[in-house]
C-alpha cells in the first residue's frame, strides 16, 4: 500500500542540471527519512543524500557542493537538486523513504521502501 515514486532524470551535458522528486504515497503515517543512492555501471549501490524528519542531512563527500537536497514533509515528498554535473554522476538514482505505515494492527509499523529508480546520464 506505500509506493515510492521517482522522476526527472534525463541526459545532460557535463556541468549542467538536473532536479530529482521523490513522492512517497500510499498507507503511510508519518515519514522518518528519505533520501537518494545511486547505483552507476559496474558499482555498488551508495548513498547520495538523506534528509531526516528533522532536516539533518548527510551528503556523500561526491556531491557536497554541488547537490542539494530537500523535502516537504505535508507533501512526503523529497528534491534532490544537482548541479555541476559530472560524467561519474552517470547512475540510476533511487529514493529511499523510511516510515511508518498504517497496517491492520493499531499501531502503526515501521517500513522502508524504494522507487523504481531513474536514469541519469551525463555526457557531452
Amino acid at each position: 500500500q506505500v509506493q515510492v515514486v521517482e522522476s526527472g532524470g534525463g541526459l545532460v551535458q557535463p556541468g549542467g542540471s538536473l532536479r530529482l522528486s521523490c513522492v512517497a504515497s500510499g498507507s503511510i503515517f508519518t515519514i522518518v527519512a528519505m533520501g537518494w543512492y545511486r547505483r552507476a555501471p559496474g558499482k555498488e549501490r551508495e548513498l547520495v543524500a538523506t534528509i531526516n524528519a528533522g532536516h539533518a542531512i548527510e551528503y556523500a563527500d561526491s556531491v557536497k557542493g554541488r547537490f542539494t537536497i530537500s523535502r516537504d514533509n505535508a507533501k512526503n515528498t523529497v528534491t534532490l537538486q544537482m548541479n555541476s554535473l559530472k560524467p561519474e554522476d552517470t547512475a540510476v538514482y533511487y529514493c529511499n523513504a523510511r516510515l511508518y505505515y498504517h497496517s491492520d494492527s493499531k499501531v502503526p509499523e515501521p517500513g522502508d521502501y524504494w522507487g523504481q529508480g531513474t536514469q541519469v546520464t551525463v555526457s557531452s
